[in-house]
């Protein structure tokens, strides 16, 4: 798994996931040419080889092979109208020659793992041939985002939020919203649901990586993390016990 701000690119198991509501821009890709199937919500199941789903978009996902390469990109980060084509829909996409370049990128990756630190290759580059276009925001929002982003366990209040950068709470809400194109509370919950990527390969126990991660018990951990991924967070640990994580 290649860990950064704002993009994840994730080689492993999809495990026995059930509906999920991701934070950011998610697109699915089938390693070896066996399509993947998908549902959107309550809807019919839709297969391909690429899957695409907008953020906070509940579907399941299944496979059938163990293995699917996943990419994630946060919506805070990239304008929507400016995406390509295929990452603007949702549910199976044909788009072959991306297909082929996600599947390129990853053997490079394999590749370079231990090699070359991927912190000197450009995401975006990599898997889109160049960078996405970011998105244009306010900077008492921008402001936010990156309290946020740096601590997602703060335990910070929208209206602390409000106050900080002057706007009243009813406005800084609407403007949030606007601009991040998710509410404050779901951006909130998914910053805090995603820093629980930085912790797979620790040793710690549930309880610790819960109260590390910003919540206040292990169940409300446990509850929070099946909404976003689908899976319980001793399964998400269980099956990263193999993997590589590169931040």
């Amino acid at each position: 798994m290649w860990l950064t701000r704002e993009r994840v690119f994730y080689a492993g198991l999809l495990g026995a996931a059930a509906e999920r509501s991701l934070g950011g821009h998610g697109v699915y890709v089938s390693p070896a040419g066996r399509p993947n199937r998908i549902r959107i919500g309550g809807g019919a199941w839709q297969s391909g080889e690429l899957l695409v789903v907008p953020p906070q978009v509940p579907h399941r996902v299944e496979s059938e092979e163990p293995l699917i390469l996943n990419l994630l990109i946060e919506s805070e980060s990239v304008d929507p109208a400016q995406l390509p084509d295929f990452l603007q829909r949702c549910g199976a996409v044909e788009a072959p020659d991306f297909v082929r370049h996600v599947r390129a990128a990853h053997a490079r990756l394999l590749a370079a793992a231990g090699r070359e630190r991927f912190g000197d290759l450009d995401f975006d580059t990599l898997f889109f041939g160049r960078p996405l276009v970011a998105r244009p925001i306010d900077a008492r929002i921008r402001q936010v985002v990156e309290r946020i982003v740096d601590d997602p366990a703060l335990p910070v209040s929208a209206e602390e939020c409000a106050a900080s950068v002057r706007l009243s709470f009813s406005r800084f809400l609407h403007l949030f919203k606007q601009e991040i194109g998710v509410p404050f509370r779901a951006f909130r919950a998914w910053k805090r649901a995603r820093s629980l990527l930085r912790h797979v390969r620790q040793s710690a126990t549930l309880t610790d990586i819960a109260l590390d991660t910003g919540y206040p018990d292990s169940t409300h951990f446990s509850h929070s993390i099946r909404q976003v991924y689908g899976l319980r967070p001793s399964d998400i640990l269980a099956g990263s016990r193999r993997l590589a994580v590169f931040q």
